[in-house]
């Protein structure tokens, strides 16, 4: 009797300790801080800081078309390497970096999606993907800059260059895979294939003399705030576990309770 009333009186003592915890509001940060920082680290590395560096360069180039000190020396470093053999890989590059060569991939997974019933998943490439394009588009409309005419290019362009649609392009598409495969193993050679052919893109452009290194730059950092920013609010990795079925989640095909709850409100 005296152990069953000891324990009583413990299990009281916890309760009231819980309550109490769960009435301190510095308790409470603390445990939202713990349970959300991984989401917090991604909005600030994923999302404001490539923004803002994006916004850095935005500012310069708009004050001075010119652009940065370090433009034009990288764009004469990588130029001094030119040869046949290069100018024929970097016009490959070129090509398989069009913004209009990713239109067949994305339209292949939005198929492949589309079958598979994954909502989700497909409003996430729809909305990074065609977001991308009218960010980029903008942007250049806005901008204004003309492209570098330190050399005679064997690509020329007439588009404005900054931001570069084909930095953008390239981000947007190794993202998107980045998403899909992240609950996989295949996130590693999507990760390593992905950051080559994202670089080698760059280089392309920059050894065409198509584009200076801040239009790649700003490229990069506008696209990966965009597509991660989409993630954070579509959230397409809750839809990586299956049921026991081996059916896919409810929740690809339906709303999440916190959207259904905006929606009423609405």
């Amino acid at each position: 009797m005296k152990s069953l009333i000891s324990l009583l009186n413990l299990d009281m003592e916890k309760l009231k300790t819980v309550k109490k915890e769960s009435q301190s509001p510095l308790s409470f940060l603390k445990n939202l801080l713990i349970a959300r920082w991984r989401s917090l680290l991604l909005l600030l590395i994923g999302v404001y800081l490539p923004l803002q560096v994006f916004e850095i360069l935005t500012v310069k180039v708009w004050e001075n078309e010119a652009g940065f000190p370090w433009d034009v020396p990288i764009l004469l470093a990588v130029h001094s390497t030119a040869n046949p053999q290069l100018d024929v890989l970097a016009l490959t590059l070129a090509t398989i970096g069009l913004p209009w060569t990713a239109i067949p991939i994305l339209g292949a997974m939005a198929l492949i999606l589309s079958l598979q019933r994954r909502w989700r998943s497909l409003a996430y490439l729809l909305t990074a993907s065609v977001g991308s394009i009218i960010i980029n588009g903008t942007a250049k409309q806005l901008m204004h800059r003309v492209r570098p005419q330190l050399w005679q290019s064997i690509a020329l362009e007439s588009s404005f260059a900054f931001p570069s649609a084909h930095a953008m392009t390239s981000i947007t598409l190794v993202a998107i895979l980045l998403f899909f495969t992240w609950a996989s193993s295949w996130r590693w050679l999507v990760l390593i294939f992905g950051s080559l052919y994202v670089i080698a893109v760059a280089w392309c452009r920059l050894y065409l003399g198509v584009h200076f290194p801040s239009d790649i730059l700003a490229g990069w950092m506008v696209a990966l705030g965009w597509t991660i920013g989409v993630s954070l609010i579509i959230k397409p990795y809750t839809t990586q576990v299956k049921s026991v079925n081996g059916d896919r989640p409810e929740d690809e095909t339906t709303l999440l309770p916190e959207e259904k709850k905006l929606m009423t409100k609405e």
